[in-house]
């Protein structure tokens, strides 16, 4: 399975999705302090930073 610049950026994109849902989630039900709040701060930085990786599919 070849993987070009595209496929790779692809898997990131659709890994950080994963990983940002999961912090997300640990905020919203796994921590009720403080916590909850950073966890859920640092799962939309994922989603932001796929975002880019999502846009930069077909230009890099």
């Amino acid at each position: 399975m070849a993987m070009n610049k595209n496929t790779v950026l692809a898997w990131a994109t659709t890994i950080m999705v994963i990983v940002g849902l999961g912090l997300i989630a640990l905020g919203a039900f796994r921590y009720d302090d403080v916590a909850g709040w950073g966890f859920a701060a640092v799962g939309g930085g994922f989603f932001c930073i796929a975002w880019v990786f999502n846009a930069l599919k077909g230009r890099v």
